[in-house]
């Protein structure tokens, strides 16, 4: 799990990110990021039931890339605030999977 300063909670903050935010779109996740007047990155997870009905599938996804998050993290600029949205397809990816296609995106970005 990030830890708390590292996440987006506030339904405000998402908004934001959403309105102002610029996109990248891959195969199994869209990125939204946008800047921020921290010193810290933080970052949103969306993982809705496209992605399956089952909750335990959903969270599971979701520990994933919290986890490659924390890895990439020295990769990341400071001052963003980033959105990631998991696309259906994700849920069959590995953990290393999907640490690759987050380091990826986030080159791009």
């Amino acid at each position: 799990m990030l830890q708390k300063i590292n996440r987006l909670k506030k339904k405000n903050d998402f908004e934001a990110v959403f309105k102002k935010g610029k996109s990248l779109k891959t195969n199994f996740l869209v990125l939204k990021t946008a800047p921020n007047k921290l010193e810290e990155s933080r970052f949103g997870l969306v993982v809705s039931q496209k992605i399956s009905k089952k909750a335990v599938i959903r969270n599971k996804v979701r520990r994933r890339m919290s986890e490659a998050i924390k890895i990439i993290m020295k990769d990341i600029k400071k001052g963003r605030d980033i959105v990631l949205i998991a696309l259906p397809g994700i849920e069959n990816k590995s953990f290393l999977e999907i640490k690759e296609i987050l380091a990826s995106v986030i080159k791009k970005a």
